[in-house]
């Protein structure tokens, strides 16, 4: 699992693939057909709430940017 305690170090390019990546996984636990990701995926390891979690972090962290 990825550490993601420093968002502020990450591109803002990156922060934003990463909310759209917090996004679709999101959306594939409420349908229930979330899959294993592969280790290389940047939320493997990540389950429902650790997601919803980060994505708050990472919404705050852009409005700290824009």
């Amino acid at each position: 699992m990825k550490d993601y305690s420093d968002l502020s170090a990450l591109t803002d390019k990156k922060l934003r693939t990463l909310r759209n990546n917090i996004n679709n996984r999101l959306e594939a636990f409420k349908k229930g057909g979330e899959k294993n990701l592969p280790p290389s995926h940047m939320l493997h390891g990540f389950d429902d709430k650790m997601c919803s979690e980060l994505l708050k972090k990472v919404q705050a962290e852009l409005k700290k940017r824009f």
